[in-house]
Formats: C-alpha cells, sequence, structure tokens
C-alpha cells in the first residue's frame, strides 16, 4: 500500500466509531474490542507523520462523549498509550510480526488497566476478569486490520548479490 492519506485515516477512524457506536447485545457487550483503539494504534504506528498524539486526544475525547463515560478518561488513557506507541515506533521495523503483535497486546492491554483505575478513582465498582476481554478481541482486531491495510513493518529488502 502507498502512504496513506490523512482524510483516508480520518475515514477510517470514522467508521471505527460507528462500529464503537452500534449497539452490541449480549456476550457481545463483553467482547466488543476497542474500536477507535485499534484503528488509533495501527495508524500511529503506520504513519506517525499523519497521526500522533494530539488525535489521540482527540479520538479519546470523541469516545467520552459518544460513550457518556467521565470526560477526559478515555482521552488521558489513549494518549498514554500514544506517548508509550510513538516511543518506540521506530523500533518496529526490527520486530518480528510476533513481537508486534505482542507489542500491541500490551499496548491494548494497558489502555484497559489505565481505564480501570481511572474508574476506581472515580468510585465505580471494581469489574471482574470480563473487563481485558476487549483487549484479547482488540488484537483478533489488529490483525484483520493488518490484513487489509498491509503491515506496518517495512519488507526486508531482498539482497541479490
Amino acid at each position: 500500500m502507498d502512504k496513506p492519506r490523512r482524510l483516508f485515516i480520518y475515514i477510517s477512524l470514522f467508521l471505527a466509531l460507528l462500529c464503537q457506536l452500534f449497539p452490541w447485545t449480549g456476550q457481545g457487550i463483553i467482547l466488543r474490542p476497542d474500536f477507535m483503539l485499534v484503528a488509533l494504534l495501527y495508524w500511529l504506528l503506520r504513519a506517525p507523520y499523519l497521526c500522533n498524539i494530539a488525535t489521540a486526544w482527540v479520538v479519546g475525547l470523541l469516545m467520552d462523549l459518544s460513550t457518556g463515560s467521565l470526560l477526559g478518561q478515555h482521552a488521558l488513557a489513549f494518549t498514554l498509550t500514544a506517548f508509550i506507541a510513538l516511543s518506540f515506533q521506530r523500533r518496529l521495523v526490527l520486530f518480528t510480526a510476533l513481537q508486534i503483535f505482542s507489542y500491541v497486546f500490551v499496548l491494548l492491554a494497558f489502555t484497559r488497566l489505565t481505564l480501570l483505575v481511572l474508574k476506581l478513582f472515580a468510585g465505580h465498582e471494581a469489574p471482574s476478569w470480563h473487563y481485558f476481554w476487549p483487549a484479547v478481541t482488540g488484537i483478533i482486531l489488529w490483525q484483520i486490520f493488518r490484513l487489509t491495510f498491509g503491515s506496518i513493518a517495512r519488507p526486508k529488502a531482498n539482497r541479490a548479490d
């Protein structure tokens, strides 16, 4: 895939927001991946010059407004996750696909943990272990993004010398 365009990135983030707002029922509520976060992480790692920490903050605010959660909760969690993701972004070229997979899983789990701490500080009850299922289903969604839009690591050059 060629270099992504800013409009394409924003359209994919908007589609992720629509998927996030889709009315899930039953076990789907527990298993629903964080569509916005997965799309944001993909574009942060694929095109950091077009999608940055400020984009993560705006996407987090949109999540707060659309889900009715405490204002700034997702914004803070997404911004911290974006900072960590971008701090290792240049090294991802050296990572294997399995290492990138585990790195993204750790980022998704870190976001869920950050949101959990913020919810506990706000006085909510401690959720059960089901709270971390979106990190597991989010990594499956990450694979769909990777297969659809391409890998974030550059292909290795063939040396025919």
